[in-house]
């Protein structure tokens, strides 16, 4: 299994590699980042690094042997013990178990290190791949209906306390 590796300055390179490589994989059912991300990737990735040292985020890579970035994983605007989780992993990577097993590692790391209760997450409605990530690795559907870059999405929450120790995880 790669490593889940919590996002460093050192990490840059290998990051916007990953990102440009899979850019056009990423837009068929992710919002994209748009050009500024890639014209001020070292601005942007000092930033994430900044609000991980806050506490306000916690950003992590899947990292294979070789040092390639084969996923990100993020937990974003954390607050009351909760945060959104966000995903993405490389197109070559896909199909083979990595982001659900990656999700379910990173529930246990938020509640075990970072000492949330609980996480959010969104998928648009065509992307049902992400959907089944979310589902396999305990999260639940919700009512909520939202809008990703303008797509219809749905949204999904888990409960760390309870799905944790239901899972044995």
């Amino acid at each position: 299994m790669p490593d889940l590796q919590r996002l460093r300055p050192d990490h840059a390179p290998a990051v916007l590699a990953f990102e440009r490589e899979n850019r056009a994989f990423f837009a068929a059912s992710v919002p994209d980042r748009g050009d500024d991300y890639f014209a001020q990737f070292d601005v942007q990735h000092a930033a994430r690094i900044a609000e991980q040292a806050a506490g306000i985020c916690h950003f992590h890579l899947l990292v294979d042997g070789m040092g390639e970035v084969l996923g990100r994983f993020n937990l974003v605007d954390v607050a009351n013990g909760a945060a959104d989780l966000g995903y993405r992993v490389a197109e070559k990577a896909t199909g083979r178990g990595l982001a659900t097993a990656t999700v379910r590692r990173l529930c246990v790391l938020a509640a075990e290190e970072y000492g949330l209760t609980a996480l959010r997450a969104a998928t648009t409605l065509d992307n049902p791949a992400s959907q089944t990530v979310l589902t396999r690795a305990g999260f639940v559907a919700t009512d909520e209906e939202v809008l990703l870059s303008g797509r219809p999405g749905r949204g999904y929450l888990r409960d760390l306390d309870r799905l944790c120790v239901a899972q044995g995880e």
